[in-house]
């Protein structure tokens, strides 16, 4: 079982292994299938369509699946390699997590906000975006910038979203007006899953943005979020129960890995992993 600490608790061996196993798995291929599997995912989800990644309650057991089996590849290559989170209420634009020996910096407005430094920039040769939802061939980053987002959530925002005693309520997408999952996902309330992404932006923005590694950290910490929430509300469950159309019941298999991964499967991640 792992532990996947903040990022910025990381030891400097830890940063370098990290990275190091992003950059093999890009090499071999792999990182790109994590892509396309979430481009492909998010454009088949729709509020008034089937929805199963985003706009939905299995939002999260979908995600928590996915961030296993992105980490369990990473773990193929070194398997000492935990998923980090990232604190996006402490840690902003001078978090130590932008180095040149982590993830690298904010991209320079005059090149397309292109990320010129650090282990994933173009110019290193190891970090080319070849399955991409935009035209951009390099990792983009702008801080702030072009999507008119210039906060990050704070701790008052985490404490609304958890304040939330319900999982999600009726009708079960982006319009849902209460629940923790609309909440949390940012369609409602203090927006603070989709906030994260565009103040990013770049790459973040689009149904690509596992191409950027932070994507990885900031849905650690969303994943760490439903985990302090179920802790919180012991009593309280996935939503819905049975007979929902175009979304995914606690006891149906969510795509695309099907068989026996419901979203009741994914309630409980502490068989698999825990969190500092």
């Amino acid at each position: 079982m792992g532990v996947r600490k903040n990022q910025r608790n990381l030891t400097a061996t830890e940063r370098a292994a990290f990275v190091a196993a992003l950059i093999e798995l890009k090499r071999r291929g792999t990182y790109d299938n994590f892509v396309r599997q979430h481009i492909d995912r998010a454009n088949g989800d729709s509020d008034n369509g089937v929805r199963i990644g985003h706009r939905s309650p299995s939002f999260l057991p979908w995600h928590r699946q996915y961030l296993l089996e992105f980490e369990r590849a990473l773990q193929a290559i070194n398997p000492a390699v935990n998923l980090p989170y990232w604190d996006w209420t402490t840690d902003g634009a001078s978090s130590t997590m932008w180095n040149t020996d982590f993830l690298g910096p904010n991209g320079v407005a005059a090149q397309n906000y292109r990320v010129t430094s650090g282990p994933f920039a173009e110019a290193g040769g190891n970090w080319p975006l070849t399955v991409r939802s935009d035209t951009a061939t390099y990792l983009r980053r702008n801080f702030t910038g072009t999507t008119g987002v210039t906060t990050l959530p704070t701790a008052g925002d985490v404490s609304t979203v958890l304040a939330q005693g319900t999982y999600d309520v009726s009708p079960w997408n982006s319009t849902s007006a209460s629940g923790f999952r609309n909440y949390l996902e940012g369609f409602r309330g203090p927006n603070v899953h989709n906030r994260v992404h565009n103040w990013v932006s770049g790459t973040m923005a689009g149904f690509g943005s596992p191409n950027d590694p932070v994507f990885w950290l900031h849905h650690c910490h969303v994943d760490k979020l439903w985990s302090d929430w179920q802790r919180r509300y012991p009593a309280a469950t996935y939503l819905p129960s049975a007979g929902t159309a175009n979304v995914v019941d606690i006891d149906e298999a969510m795509q695309p890995w099907g068989g026996t991964v419901t979203p009741r499967s994914m309630l409980n991640h502490t068989a698999w992993y825990t969190y500092a």
